[in-house]
């Protein structure tokens, strides 16, 4: 850890690191005269086989051929959409709109008519590169409907058509780039409705997977895991370009596939894995039942949700290593402060860690805009290279997110220890309100998070004619579900009684965002339709 005794909650930028303002296309070069014949890509197929195989020139080569290709279609600086699943061709066409000077458009897979509409008029996209179909998604047909709407979209081109994706380009120049020139706008997730494009430059999406990798203890030639989406930063920044800025070796799953991924786990045996909660969950079951050898995974991370202390001690004992913990934002690239492996049971399991090297972070009154006291409550703060240049076309949001003195303003509040450690308390505009009283989500679900039978747990506020909110508490369990009474006592001996849930609501599944978050509003929206068994004590 960083040592340091800390008499406010600002935590100053540390500079024990190297930190350098590269291109993307600037890097892979360097990787690419460093370790040629290293593998950079192994492609998975849908049953865990190995498919094709990128060594960092002949991935290099193919970047720049495509790059040559999409600069003969489209002037610097143009804004060209991804909707696709997870292949080789979406991490080659992140690389070369980066090495062309293009401005990539991130898309769910997931997406419909509307979804995808907003996302390309918003960003003012000129092409859409897509696949056929995924998971039954008729995605061609969708964007061609859609397209046909858009007179600014010039190019349509299906990415499984190498003719077409990688016509053109002959004898074209690449352009100059520079590191703090856009290159990808991501949507934020939605956890609360309306997305936002982050527009994120070439330095802070590099700088920030390879400092990430780098805490995770990813060195060159180790071998990955990827089995995250690709449109969110986890998939293309931290694990791609991480994983290329630190000289590793991915191997490039299609979709999360918990059987799939735990045999592939145990016949290529790779050393670092990265998944959401549920996704451990899953993979952490699965292999209890098969009783795959896992024991290669040296290193594992997590992070976009809480992690119980039961799933960390799971992990632990499957995998033989601690789950290291992330936390961030779209906004920043993703990630402000993630754990360590060799850190405290507690530090892991009731706090996310201290900031990354070259970030600032601090806690700040939500109302003043004063750096709280260590231990204090407020908004967690970021700045440096990370931050997002701005919000895409949304000058009023930007100005709510990034304030005059280039702090981001991330909309979750924590304490801060005087060792730099944070812990999340909640959201800013999650706290409910109960009989004039804040109360915030993330103190009731850390405490409902040590019940041994709670795997994931989501808290909100739902509208009460007494209190105006009351307290509800969604769970997903082992298996056994506690009675309600019991739930109470249990939670009575942790926290106050006016954040005691009034409600207790058990679920198989829950509304994801495509980054794996739980969309807290749609859990609302369920509450007050009647969708859902609701127990009360």
């Amino acid at each position: 850890m960083y040592k340091v005794a800390l008499s406010q909650s600002y935590f100053p930028a540390q500079t024990d690191s190297p930190i350098e303002e590269l291109t993307i296309g600037d890097t892979l070069r360097r990787q690419a005269a460093a370790l040629s014949d290293q593998p950079l890509l192994k492609e998975l197929d849908f049953d865990g086989e190995i498919a094709r195989v990128w060594s960092y020139t002949e991935f290099l080569e193919d970047a720049e051929k495509l790059a040559r290709a999409l600069a003969s279609r489209h002037e610097k600086g143009a804004r060209i959409a991804v909707y696709s699943n997870n292949n080789p061709e979406w991490v080659l066409l992140e690389i070369a709109s980066a090495l062309a000077g293009l401005t990539l458009v991130t898309v769910n897979p997931a997406y419909q008519k509307r979804e995808l509409k907003y996302v390309l008029e918003q960003s003012r996209a000129e092409a859409i590169y897509y696949v056929e179909e995924f998971r039954g998604n008729p995605m061609k047909e969708i964007a061609d409907a859609v397209c046909a709407e858009i007179p600014a979209i010039k190019h349509r081109i299906v990415m499984t058509d190498h003719r077409a994706f990688y016509d053109g380009g002959g004898g074209v120049e690449l352009p100059d780039v520079s590191p703090r020139e856009a290159v990808q706008i991501q949507y934020t997730s939605g956890t609360t409705g309306f997305p936002k494009g982050a527009v994120l430059h070439h330095h802070g999406l590099l700088q920030n997977g390879v400092d990430t990798m780098t805490r995770a203890g990813v060195r060159r030639g180790d071998l990955l895991v990827h089995n995250m989406p690709l449109f969110h930063t986890t998939g293309c920044a931290i694990l791609v370009l991480g994983s290329i800025g630190v000289g590793a070796t991915m191997m490039l799953a299609p979709l999360f596939d918990p059987g799939m991924i735990a045999r592939v786990i145990e016949r290529e045996r790779p050393r670092f894995f990265l998944g959401v909660p549920t996704m451990f969950v899953a993979i952490i079951d699965e292999i209890k039942r098969t009783g795959r050898d896992v024991s290669s995974v040296e290193r594992l991370m997590s992070g976009g949700a809480m992690v119980a202390p039961e799933l960390i001690k799971q992990a632990e004992e499957v995998f033989g290593s601690v789950i290291q913990i992330v936390y961030g934002q779209t906004e920043s690239s993703p990630v402000i402060t993630q754990t360590r492996s060799d850190d405290s049971i507690e530090d892991l399991t009731q706090t996310i860690g201290q900031p990354l090297p070259h970030v600032e972070v601090s806690i700040r009154d939500p109302k003043t805009g004063d750096v709280c006291s260590i231990g204090e409550q407020g908004e967690i703060c970021a700045r440096g290279y990370l931050v997002m240049t701005e919000y895409n076309d949304n000058p009023e949001a930007t100005a709510a997110a990034i304030d005059k003195d280039k702090w981001l303003h991330t909309g979750d509040l924590g304490r801060m220890d005087s060792r730099g450690y944070l812990t999340i308390t909640g959201r800013v505009k999650e706290m409910i309100i109960r009989g004039g009283e804040n109360l915030f989500p993330a103190e009731i679900e850390n405490a409902m998070l040590e019940h041994g039978d709670v795997v994931e747990v989501a808290v909100i506020g739902v509208p009460d004619d007494k209190w105006g909110e009351q307290v509800a508490c969604f769970m997903r369990t082992t298996g056994a579900r506690p009675e309600p009474h019991v739930l109470k006592a249990f939670i009575r001996e942790r926290i106050s009684p006016q954040k005691t849930p009034a409600f207790w609501i058990f679920v198989d599944d829950w509304p994801l965002t495509g980054s794996g978050k739980i969309q807290k509003f749609k859990l609302r929206e369920g509450f007050e339709s009647g969708a859902y068994e609701v127990l009360s004590a």
